[in-house]
Protein backbone atom coordinates (compact mmCIF):
# COMPACT_ATOMS: atom_id res chain seq x y z
CA UNK A 1 0.00 0.00 0.00
CA UNK A 2 1.29 3.46 -0.75
CA UNK A 3 1.20 6.50 0.88
CA UNK A 4 -0.64 8.53 -1.54
CA UNK A 5 -4.34 8.92 -2.38
CA UNK A 6 -4.95 8.56 -5.93
CA UNK A 7 -7.58 10.62 -8.12
CA UNK A 8 -11.18 9.61 -7.77
CA UNK A 9 -10.43 8.27 -4.29
CA UNK A 10 -13.29 9.09 -1.77
CA UNK A 11 -12.11 11.05 1.47
CA UNK A 12 -14.34 11.85 4.72
CA UNK A 13 -14.56 15.83 5.27
CA UNK A 14 -13.24 17.17 8.26
CA UNK A 15 -14.81 20.85 7.85
CA UNK A 16 -18.43 21.90 9.08
CA UNK A 17 -19.25 22.31 5.79
CA UNK A 18 -22.19 19.66 5.90
CA UNK A 19 -20.58 17.51 3.51
CA UNK A 20 -19.69 13.72 4.30
CA UNK A 21 -17.59 12.28 1.61
CA UNK A 22 -15.57 14.33 -1.25
CA UNK A 23 -14.47 12.47 -3.89
CA UNK A 24 -11.18 13.50 -5.36
CA UNK A 25 -11.01 14.64 -8.70
CA UNK A 26 -7.79 16.65 -9.54
CA UNK A 27 -4.76 17.25 -7.94
CA UNK A 28 -3.64 20.83 -8.27
CA UNK A 29 -0.28 21.38 -9.41
CA UNK A 30 0.20 18.07 -11.05
CA UNK A 31 0.43 18.01 -14.45
CA UNK A 32 -0.99 14.48 -16.42
CA UNK A 33 1.12 12.03 -18.27
CA UNK A 34 0.20 9.06 -20.48
CA UNK A 35 -1.69 6.34 -18.25
CA UNK A 36 -0.49 7.92 -15.08
CA UNK A 37 -3.20 8.92 -12.31
CA UNK A 38 -2.57 12.10 -10.77
CA UNK A 39 -1.62 11.25 -6.66
CA UNK A 40 -1.69 13.41 -3.83
CA UNK A 41 0.03 12.95 -0.60
CA UNK A 42 -0.81 14.83 2.97
CA UNK A 43 -1.17 18.59 2.79
CA UNK A 44 -1.54 18.57 -1.04
CA UNK A 45 -4.20 21.05 -2.76
CA UNK A 46 -6.95 19.56 -4.88
CA UNK A 47 -10.35 19.54 -6.44
CA UNK A 48 -13.03 17.53 -5.11
CA UNK A 49 -17.05 17.04 -5.47
CA UNK A 50 -19.41 16.17 -2.54
CA UNK A 51 -20.71 12.64 -2.54
CA UNK A 52 -22.76 12.68 0.05
CA UNK A 53 -24.92 15.18 2.31
CA UNK A 54 -25.33 19.17 2.32
CA UNK A 55 -24.22 21.60 0.33
CA UNK A 56 -25.36 20.73 -3.47
CA UNK A 57 -24.63 17.26 -4.55
CA UNK A 58 -21.79 17.62 -7.32
CA UNK A 59 -20.73 20.74 -6.15
CA UNK A 60 -16.83 21.25 -7.23
CA UNK A 61 -15.04 22.67 -4.15
CA UNK A 62 -10.81 23.37 -2.90
CA UNK A 63 -9.65 21.25 -0.66
CA UNK A 64 -6.71 20.13 1.33
CA UNK A 65 -6.01 16.47 2.37
CA UNK A 66 -4.86 16.79 6.25
CA UNK A 67 -4.48 13.01 7.28
CA UNK A 68 -4.48 9.61 5.86
CA UNK A 69 -4.68 6.16 7.11
CA UNK A 70 -1.15 4.86 5.95
CA UNK A 71 1.27 5.35 8.50
CA UNK A 72 4.39 7.34 7.42
CA UNK A 73 7.42 8.41 9.30
CA UNK A 74 8.89 11.78 10.21
CA UNK A 75 12.30 12.85 10.36
CA UNK A 76 12.77 12.49 13.71
CA UNK A 77 11.80 8.60 13.73
CA UNK A 78 8.24 8.80 15.13
CA UNK A 79 5.68 6.85 12.54
CA UNK A 80 2.16 8.77 12.47
CA UNK A 81 -1.46 8.09 11.15
CA UNK A 82 -4.75 8.78 11.43
CA UNK A 83 -7.72 6.28 11.96
CA UNK A 84 -9.48 8.23 8.58
CA UNK A 85 -8.60 9.91 5.81
CA UNK A 86 -9.37 12.57 7.72
CA UNK A 87 -10.47 13.59 10.79
CA UNK A 88 -12.06 16.36 12.58
CA UNK A 89 -10.42 18.22 14.92
CA UNK A 90 -6.90 17.12 14.24
CA UNK A 91 -4.47 18.49 12.01
CA UNK A 92 -0.57 17.27 11.06
CA UNK A 93 1.81 19.56 11.71
CA UNK A 94 3.30 19.55 8.41
CA UNK A 95 -0.21 20.82 6.69
CA UNK A 96 -0.07 23.08 9.91
CA UNK A 97 2.64 24.96 8.64
CA UNK A 98 1.79 25.45 4.73
CA UNK A 99 -1.61 26.16 5.67
CA UNK A 100 -2.11 28.34 8.79
CA UNK A 101 -6.01 29.37 8.66
CA UNK A 102 -6.61 25.32 8.80
CA UNK A 103 -4.27 25.38 11.57
CA UNK A 104 -6.18 28.09 13.62
CA UNK A 105 -9.61 26.53 12.85
CA UNK A 106 -8.08 22.71 14.15
CA UNK A 107 -8.56 21.30 17.67
CA UNK A 108 -4.99 19.74 17.99
CA UNK A 109 -1.98 19.66 16.00
CA UNK A 110 -0.29 16.43 16.01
Amino acid sequence: MALILILAATVNCADNIGAKNLYIISVKGINGRLNKLPFCLCWRHVMATVKKEKPDLGEVMPAVIVGQRKPWRRKDGVYMYFEGSAIMGLIRKECADLWPRIASAANAIV
